[in-house]
Formats: structure tokens, C-alpha cells, sequence
């Protein structure tokens, strides 16, 4: 089922009004590619990006051409570990958060 832009409209605008929401949406985006889910994670780191940081601010800060964020970041991209983390470690840095993994037994 594909996210209605209405949805998607509200997603970004409350990650932007609302810290707790988007470190919800950070936490959501880790968990997905942990388990190995790739395409719905990047969908919301996606969707973080464009409601915290923005393409252009978060380009300047890891030295990557937006164009190629967006690319990296859509149902079709494949982006690097090291991009994954560069992006995931800006957008904890705006959010002033510091990211934490807790291995549950099987």
C-alpha cells in the first residue's frame, strides 16, 4: 500500500514540530535496516531528512552532493555502509541524541 501524500505531509511536518516523533523515526529507521528491511528504512530516514535537516544542509555537512542523497535514499538506491552511517550520525547530532544497539536473545 503506498503512503498517500496527505500522510507523508503530516509525518514531515510533525518530525519538524516534534523532537520526540522524529527521534522516534531515527529509532524506527535503525531498527528496519538491523533487520534487514532496507527499502521501508530508507523511506523514513527519507522522510527525517526532509522534516528535521533537510537535502542541503545534511549534503554540506557529509561532504555528498544532495542529488546523490536523494538517489542513495530512494526505493531504488543502494547506498554505501559508510553513507548509512554518515547520515545516521548527522541526523543524531541534529537531533542531540546519541544512538545505543541492545542485542535481545532470540
Amino acid at each position: 500500500m503506498a503512503l498517500t501524500r496527505e500522510f507523508r505531509a503530516k509525518v514531515l511536518a510533525r518530525a519538524k514540530r516534534d523532537p520526540a516523533f522524529a527521534k522516534a523515526l531515527l529509532d524506527e529507521a535503525i531498527t528496519l535496516f538491523l533487520h534487514g528491511q532496507p527499502e521501508p528504512a530508507k523511506a523514513v530516514l527519507r522522510d527525517l531528512v526532509n522534516g528535521t535537516v533537510g537535502f542541503e544542509a545534511l549534503a554540506a555537512e557529509i561532504d555528498t552532493p544532495a542529488k546523490s542523497l536523494h538517489r542513495m535514499l530512494s526505493a531504488s538506491g543502494n547506498p554505501t555502509m559508510s553513507n548509512l552511517s554518515a547520515v545516521f550520525a548527522a541526523i543524531a547530532r541534529a537531533l542531540k541524541v546519541e544512538v545505543h544497539t541492545r542485542i535481545s536473545p532470540a
